[in-house]
């Protein structure tokens, strides 16, 4: 099944059924199939409240989880749509606040592949066309989009009059799909990547960005100039940084000094800072400052260094023993993660690993290399995934396992032990799963 989507509930899991018959296992980028599809509709797009559309390689959930929180702790409804899930499909489509329910899925899924067929969408343009149905049919104060992939031809860049358009995070990432040939495409690689993403800008409306190097940085404001978009650079515009235990962050407007997220990771001080941004370079609704402070303790997103509590998993190791998930599969995620574990003893830290056949091992092992005790590689459950002869030599023994469970139990205990299980946000969905930690 495309995505992994599946559902205990017959109904959805009929037309997750439909879509994979019409669409198996094409991933593909453009506009003009999800414009068709959506002008059968009536155009929903057309008909959201104010939208927040973010786009990156890395981060640009954690920023979609900021902004929820910030407008949630306002006292306003929005609705987000990000992908993948982890466990239930339903967590991509969140209607006012509250995950999509099973008989409301089953018919806008029902409603969107009756009049598409002869279209044959993709998997991500058919549910983003079920998401825009939704949110068209239920009253919000705001609406929160993350790119699916990429930004350009991305089945979400429909919409044409966002609120503010935000860029998280860049590095390199599904490499098939962004970089392929292009006519006028810029040839270096992460330049390519920016250009891709600088892609959402839209006429009259701000453009918010992290710190990029100086190529990429220049490619997005061109880009941002030719769509009369307002360009926002961070450094520039605005910008934040974290010391004295808080976050601080300044524009044009004034300065802001606010807790440090409450979402485990140096880099969601980031992912922070974007979105409190995009809040405060747009007038479509107010945010007060003291709901941008409680978002840095109310954000959640699963599966991104995320602490599992106990549960059947947890229950495999001793008491003391901490394990984390984190679904990132790049280089920057690898870096990432390096960072978190930066103040742990070298050779402390086992390290559960499960990987798509279509990523590189390396870019998460290699950052990791000195502080890894053991490393158990394990399948990712109903997709293609690197065996152990693909893991890269590293320092330590490199063992395999059939799943997460035999992993743990495999581990030899120790005090104070920690855990990372980490790879691909499919097997942290399979992991919460398991722990009986099912997102809501």
């Amino acid at each position: 099944m495309a995505d992994g989507a599946q559902s205990d509930h017959p109904a959805v899991q009929t037309q997750l059924n439909r879509l994979e018959m019409l669409s198996p296992g094409r991933d593909v980028l453009g506009l003009e199939r999800i414009s068709e599809l959506l002008a059968r509709l009536d155009n929903p797009q057309n008909k959201l409240p104010p939208i927040f559309h973010v786009a990156g390689t890395n981060g640009k959930g954690s920023t979609c989880a900021f902004l929820r929180a910030a407008i949630e702790a306002e006292g306003l409804k929005a609705h987000v749509y990000t992908s993948p899930h982890l466990v239930r499909f339903n967590e991509r489509i969140r209607l006012a606040g509250q995950l999509i329910e099973d008989e409301y899925l089953a018919e806008l899924l029902a409603r969107v592949l009756d009049i598409s067929e002869d279209i044959t969408p993709s998997f991500f343009e058919a549910t983003t066309a079920a998401a825009f149905l939704a949110f068209s049919e239920t009253p919000a104060d705001a609406c929160i989009l993350e790119v699916g992939l990429g930004g350009r031809l991305d089945a979400t860049n429909v919409i044409t009059n966002p609120a503010a358009t935000g860029i998280a995070a860049l590095g390199i990432d599904h490499e098939g799909f962004l970089l392929s040939p292009e006519e006028g495409a810029p040839n270096d690689p992460m330049v390519r990547i920016a250009w891709e993403k600088s892609g959402i800008a839209k006429k009259n409306a701000p453009l918010l960005t992290q710190k990029y190097a100086a190529d990429m940085l220049h490619v997005i404001a061109d880009h941002a100039a030719d769509m009369g978009a307002q360009h926002f650079p961070r450094g520039e515009e605005w910008d934040a940084t974290v010391y004295d235990g808080q976050l601080h962050y300044k524009d044009q407007v004034g300065k802001l000094s606010l807790p440090l997220p409450a979402l485990a990771g140096a880099h969601q001080a980031d992912n922070a800072a974007l979105a409190i941004a995009m809040l405060r370079h747009q007038d479509a609704i107010a945010i007060s400052d003291s709901a941008l402070k409680a978002a840095m303790g109310w954000a959640h997103w699963p599966g991104r260094m995320q602490l599992l509590i106990a549960g059947p998993l947890t229950r495999l190791l001793p008491p003391d023993a901490d394990i984390w998930i984190d679904g990132g599969h790049n280089v920057s995620a690898g870096l990432a993660l390096a960072k978190q574990f930066a103040d742990h003893e070298a050779g402390s830290i086992d390290l559960v690993i499960g990987m798509l056949s279509n990523k590189d091992p390396a870019a998460l092992i290699a950052p990791l290399n000195e502080k890894l005790a053991s490393v158990t590689v394990i399948p990712v459950p109903g997709h293609e995934s690197h065996g152990l002869g693909d893991y890269p030599k590293v320092d330590t023994p490199v063992t395999e396992a059939d799943n997460v469970s035999a992993a743990l139990k495999a581990l030899s205990p120790g005090a104070g032990q920690t855990v990372l299980i980490a790879g691909s946000l499919y097997l942290a969905g399979n992991v919460l799963q398991a722990n009986e930690q099912v997102p809501d």
